[in-house]
């Protein structure tokens, strides 16, 4: 157990550095996680999408592979106490849902772009998607490898329309769970009241990507050291219930939720009691997106 995690029901966060304040108030640089304590279906979503133009066509032979990555040692930074829970939540709803698994632990930066090249050079034509978990410290722009961090956007780019043709017009999803930069959450209070498709079509080379961030831009992302992180807790457990219901945006609607209203930090580290999180959705979907039943 790293320095300054006391308890094994704990949440922290997936961040390279946080810093704390000595007895004279000077701020100090730390590479230590913050530790604290937690405070009717229908079947019709899973019926063929056919010809419609703006659903996902689902049914090819396979629904796909899905990569997960879960880093949990660095050479230089704090270990990620309850990244195997999330990791074993992922593996559990992606297998649920039909995903051949691909996983990979403590992976470098060169073993991940390896990985991921690897898996878009891979004939897709028989897949009806794509799915990449991503369990790692982060920062704004960047997921961290076992030994140093490499930008999002380069382990992602073999998947484009004009990298991946197997994939072209496919939903490629990637979910994220790390940290986007140094900021806290206090939260605020709110008062509340009770056609066929064409055969040939040109489309942009980013057309068809999700990326489900856990927090938003330049915010801590927090994760229980025994539950696993706030938003893979959510993400799954939605995926799992609303699965052949509600449209994939839908879903993720219901996960911002969860994360926003049911969970909230408690510590006595100095500035991390009461915070909140609320993951971040970037679609560039084209269709609606429907998991079979």
């Amino acid at each position: 157990m790293a320095d300054g995690e006391k308890e094994s029901g704990g949440d922290t966060v997936d961040a390279l550095k946080l810093f704390s304040k000595r007895s004279d108030g000077a701020a100090t640089g730390s590479n230590k996680t913050y530790d604290e304590v937690d405070s009717t279906p229908s079947s019709k979503g899973s019926t063929a999408a056919g010809s419609d133009p703006y659903r996902y066509k689902m049914d090819y032979p396979s629904i796909g592979t899905c990569v997960i990555i879960n880093n949990k040692n660095f050479d230089k930074m704090s270990y990620r106490d309850g990244t195997d829970v999330d990791a074993a939540f992922a593996m559990k709803t992606f297998s649920e849902l039909g995903y051949k698994l691909r996983v990979a632990n403590d992976q470098t930066v060169r073993q991940m772009k390896h990985l991921l090249t690897s898996v878009s050079e891979e004939d897709h034509s028989s897949s009806a998607s794509f799915v990449c978990v991503l369990l790692s410290h982060g920062e704004e722009g960047v997921i961290y490898g076992t030994d140093g961090c490499e930008r999002l956007e380069n382990l992602t780019r073999n998947f484009k329309g004009d990298g991946c043709r197997s994939l072209l017009g496919k939903p490629k999803l990637f979910f994220i769970q790390a940290c986007r930069g140094s900021a806290l959450d206090d939260g605020a209070m709110i008062e509340t009241d009770s056609v066929d498709e064409q055969t040939s079509e040109r489309i942009p080379v980013e057309a068809d990507f999700l990326y489900a961030y856990s927090t938003a831009p330049g915010y801590y992302s927090w994760r229980n050291t025994s539950n696993g992180s706030w938003f893979m807790q959510s993400l799954c457990e939605m995926l799992v219930h609303y699965k052949g219901e509600l449209e994939l945006m839908q879903i993720m609607t219901r996960v911002n939720r969860k994360v926003a209203l049911h969970f909230e930090s408690s510590s006595n580290v100095p500035g991390s009691n009461s915070k909140k999180q609320i993951p971040c959705i970037v679609s560039m979907l084209t269709k609606d997106l429907y998991f079979p039943q």
